[in-house]
């Protein structure tokens, strides 16, 4: 793409428009489609847009392309602990500094230990995910390929291997001040309560913005965009898929 319109230029420069990635924009893990970049590049001539994803801002090039910074007016990767606008990066947070070492050894520990007395089975590589502003948890691992991503998805869904952990560790750690969010197929998400999806709309408070559209799968109670699309400051739209999310753009924006 070449050079952004300024945001006063586009048709409805008070309108931000910000996409989950995983099940919204890119199948899960997988890298987005030419229809959808197309359809974001011509949405971008009317509004402000901007992804928001649990993962590291390498994983979200993985998907959406390297090019990504260039392709959103806003990035927020780990929610928009690490936030990128028009390319500048600005102020980060760190998950570390914020629980200490003594409390996250404890963390980590139990997990571990939780993980190797629970039947699975497969497990793969890559069990805890250190982020800056989070730590990923997954019972078979993230190195699992796409076809044991989706058979552990099903796994889990029909025995709650991962709402039965966070139950787990709610209750070993009921003092730490932490949310446990489900997302994708194969992991959730642990992070300082307030540290959510809607930690990236702090970043855009000053930028007098009349509507913020938000885009996610995850929607519904103990999902990792519950938060972002139920808070008062968004519009939210529930999606299946990224074909979903082209259909309610055009009819929102392309009529």
């Amino acid at each position: 793409m070449s050079a952004a319109t300024p945001f006063s230029e586009r048709e409805h420069p008070d309108t931000l428009v910000l996409f989950d990635v995983d099940g919204t924009l890119t199948p899960a893990r997988l890298q987005v489609s030419d229809e959808v970049r197309d359809v974001l590049k011509e949405l971008r001539k009317k509004v402000v847009i901007g992804f928001v994803g649990g993962s590291d801002l390498a994983k979200q090039k993985e998907q959406l392309g390297a090019d990504v910074l260039d392709q959103f007016d806003y990035a927020f990767s780990e929610n928009g602990l690490t936030a990128y606008k028009q390319g500048k990066e600005l102020a980060s947070q760190s998950f570390i500094n914020w629980i200490g070492e003594d409390k996250y050894n404890k963390l980590v520990v139990f997990i571990l230990r939780y993980l190797a007395n629970i039947e699975l089975p497969k497990r793969r590589g890559t069990f805890v995910e250190f982020r800056n502003g989070m730590i990923n948890v997954s019972p078979i691992g993230r190195n699992a390929s796409t076809a044991e991503r989706n058979e552990f998805e099903k796994f889990d869904l029909a025995n709650k291997i991962r709402a039965t952990m966070v139950e787990a560790l709610k209750k070993e750690f009921p003092d730490y001040g932490l949310t446990y969010s489900i997302g994708g197929q194969i992991s959730f998400d642990v992070f300082p309560t307030g540290w959510d999806k809607t930690y990236c709309l702090r970043h855009v408070e000053g930028e007098n913005f009349k509507n913020i559209h938000f885009f996610g799968d995850k929607s519904y109670k103990g999902g990792n965009d519950y938060e972002i699309y139920e808070d008062p400051r968004t519009i939210g739209h529930a999606v299946n898929s990224p074909d979903d999310t082209v259909r309610i753009l055009k009819e929102l924006f392309f009529q």
